[in-house]
C-alpha cells in the first residue's frame, strides 16, 4: 500500500510538471527531459508511468477533463434549471482554464494535438452530449423556445465556449474571459429564451462575472 501511494504521488507530480511545461512551451516544443527537470523526478520514474510524450500529454488531458467535470458537478442537480446550469458551467470552464494549470493545459493540448482525445476517447464529444442534454431539458422546462432544436443549441453553446477560449489564448487576453463570456450570453440569450425571461437570464449571467 505504501509503495502504491508513493507511485501515485510520483505520477501526480509528473502530471503537474508536464502541465506546466506544455503550457510554457507548447506540445511541439516540450521535451521529456524538460518535464523531468520541472517535475524533479528521475527518468526511470517518468518512464515507469508514461511511455512517451504523447502518452503523457493524453494523461494530462484526462486529468484536466476530470477536474473540470468534477467542478461542474455542482450544477448536476435536478433543482437547478438547465439553462442556469449551462450558463454556470460556461463560467467554471473559463475560470478554470485560467486558474487551474491542468485544465488550461488540457484545453491547449486538445487544440495542439488536434484530435481532442485523452486516453479515454474524445473529450469534446462528451461535452457535446452534456450540452445537448441541458438544451433539451431547458426546452422542456420552458426556458428555451419550444421549436428550438436541442442539438443545435447544445452545439452552439459548446462552439462559443471553445471559441472564446481559443481567441483569448491566441491574443493573450485570458484575463478578459469572464467578461467576454457575459457579453456572449448577453447577445445569445435573446435568440434562445422564451418571452419575459430575457432580463432574468441576462442578470443571472452578469452575476456569474462577479463570482469569477
Amino acid at each position: 500500500m505504501v509503495r502504491q501511494a508513493r507511485a501515485e504521488i510520483t505520477r501526480d507530480t509528473v502530471l503537474s510538471g508536464a502541465a506546466n511545461v506544455f503550457l510554457r512551451l507548447g506540445y511541439a516544443n516540450a521535451s521529456l527531459s524538460e518535464i523531468i527537470s520541472q517535475s524533479q523526478v528521475t527518468k526511470g520514474a517518468l518512464y515507469f508511468h508514461f511511455g512517451s510524450k504523447e502518452e503523457l500529454a493524453r494523461a494530462v488531458i484526462d486529468e484536466g477533463n476530470a477536474r473540470l467535470t468534477a467542478a461542474c458537478q455542482q450544477f448536476n442537480d435536478g433543482r437547478i434549471p438547465a439553462l442556469e446550469a449551462a450558463i454556470g458551467i460556461s463560467y467554471i470552464v473559463v475560470d478554470m482554464s485560467v486558474t487551474d494549470p491542468m485544465v488550461s493545459a488540457m484545453m491547449r493540448l486538445c487544440h495542439q494535438i488536434g484530435d481532442y482525445s485523452g486516453t479515454k476517447g474524445n473529450v469534446m464529444a462528451g461535452w457535446s452530449v452534456a450540452f445537448d442534454a441541458l438544451a433539451a431539458k431547458a426546452i422542456k422546462q420552458g426556458d428555451i423556445e419550444q421549436d428550438a432544436d436541442p442539438n443545435t443549441i447544445g452545439s452552439l453553446v459548446l462552439e462559443i465556449l471553445t471559441g472564446v477560449h481559443m481567441v483569448a489564448v491566441a491574443t493573450g487576453t485570458t484575463d478578459e474571459l469572464p467578461s467576454r463570456m457575459e457579453r456572449l450570453w448577453y447577445y445569445l440569450l435573446p435568440s434562445l429564451v422564451t418571452a419575459g425571461k430575457l432580463d432574468y437570464f441576462r442578470e443571472f449571467a452578469a452575476r456569474r462575472v462577479i463570482r469569477h
